[in-house]
């Protein structure tokens, strides 16, 4: 098992080049299975989540070839298997997302339930309702789903989602593309790594398009071809980098950032003090100056992504007064929360007042528990210490990487995987921005 030595102290300064997103890219990766031909995909990034769902279509009898930098050759054509095996359950999100594939290849698939981030109960039944409005029939049993499409080809309809869904919203774009007849997807999201897979899906062939404010208008297509695509930059690696330049209080250019993806980070970012620069570069993020406590609300798209809130807890926590957190999105995503208090700093969980909570929170309410506290009150300045953590989740990792080096002293992290699940060689890139970071195996 790796680990980290990280020594805090030193502001990191100089420029860093994102790669394709995360949760962009392992989605692109299996909608290529839908088409007849190869696909090549461009800026993928190497992390352990392009890895296994590449192991996952070899698996079912593709091909997912590297040929060339951050190229990945994806062919469809020997595809032979509509089963995913339970190897890859816990490890991987993608799971339901087979599914549609499956079904649209073969009428029938089972996958395993997925795993990843323990951030929360994922609300599954928005994605089997919508599967089922499209004509498949669903169960669940023995930690596998397992469906059937009786007609052999997905039927048009209109769905909405009760609440955002962004995976959700994904699975039934891939169901609806080659359905018969035309799919309206209501409430749906659209989110810039969505979008993302609307362009590869129409690139192929697909014709989708904005039918208003989060909805879809698909008219289903009897075959996809294989295409040439480039995966956008990813905006969450943006935000730890943008984060760690600032909490060191250093300088930081971060080639291919979009301002577009990230309104309501900058925001923020004026309303806290913090420097940033666009350019055609990217976004150059520096400290300029002791930074000032504000608030935060995580909402889904437009709004700040719940992605960033613990790299943001770690960034107020130097912040002069006290900030919130309110969390929105996820059931459970305050899991860093303990090592951040045991690291130094002054963090209380609460309960907001909330007056239409089933309106406000996009997590099912039945899943939560009743004691269960959803906001953050952080007391800064912070003067981060040294200790030795193991790491629950990728953005914690993250967080935890980010209080470590914007600290003092000596800090140890373990559990290394979840960090490597969504970012590219993290750490031999920060020790290139002048981060001290020994990666011990």
């Amino acid at each position: 098992m790796s680990k980290l030595i990280v020594t805090g102290g030193t502001p990191l300064y100089g420029s860093v080049r994102v790669g394709g997103a995360k949760n962009a890219s392992y989605k692109i990766m299996i909608a290529a299975l839908l088409a007849d031909s190869p696909s090549r995909l461009l800026n993928l990034p190497a992390i352990a989540d392009v890895q296994l769902t590449s192991e996952i279509i070899r698996d079912l009898g593709g091909k997912a070839d590297s040929c060339g930098e951050r190229m990945l050759a994806i062919d469809p054509r020997g595809l032979n298997k509509w089963e995913v095996d339970a190897k890859f359950g816990q490890a991987s999100r993608a799971s339901t997302i087979f599914l549609p594939v499956l079904l649209a290849k073969f009428g029938r698939g089972s996958v395993p339930l997925p795993g990843g981030d323990k951030i929360g109960k994922r609300p599954l039944e928005r994605h089997f309702a919508g599967l089922q409005a499209l004509g498949a029939e669903i169960k669940v049993e023995n930690g596998r789903i397992t469906a059937e499409l009786p007609q052999k080809r997905f039927q048009g309809n209109t769905y909405r989602f009760i609440k955002n869904s962004h995976t959700g919203t994904e699975t039934l774009l891939l169901a609806a593309a080659m359905a018969d007849g035309i799919t309206v997807l209501e409430n749906a999201a659209q989110e810039p790594e969505v979008l993302d897979l609307v362009a590869f899906l129409n690139t192929m062939g697909a014709k989708i398009e904005l039918h208003g404010p989060r909805s879809f208008r698909i008219t289903g297509v009897p075959e996809l071809h294989g295409a040439i695509y480039k995966i956008m930059p990813d905006r969450n690696e943006v935000i730890s980098y943008a984060c760690a330049a600032i909490a060191t209080k250093g300088d930081i250019v971060v080639e291919n950032a979009r301002p577009d993806h990230l309104a309501a980070f900058l925001q923020k970012l004026d309303d806290v003090g913090a420097g940033y620069q666009i350019n055609d570069y990217g976004i150059r993020f520096y400290y300029k100056g002791p930074l000032t406590a504000t608030d935060v609300t995580t909402k889904i798209h437009p709004g700040f992504m719940t992605d960033w809130q613990p790299l943001w807890a770690t960034l107020v926590a130097h912040a002069q007064g006290v900030s919130t957190i309110h969390e929105t999105v996820m059931q459970s995503r305050f899991q860093y929360v303990e090592p951040l208090q045991q690291m130094g700093a002054q963090i209380e969980l609460f309960a907001p007042k909330v007056e239409n909570p089933e309106e406000v929170y996009n997590f099912n309410l039945s899943d939560d528990k009743a004691d269960a506290l959803h906001a953050l009150r952080i007391t800064g300045p912070t003067q981060f210490k040294g200790g030795e953590f193991t790491i629950h989740d990728l953005r914690a990792g993250a967080t935890l990487l980010l209080a470590a080096l914007s600290g003092e002293g000596q800090t140890i992290l373990h559990n290394l995987e979840q960090i490597d699940r969504g970012y590219e060689k993290l750490d031999s890139r920060l020790r290139q921005l002048g981060a001290k970071i020994e990666r011990v195996e």
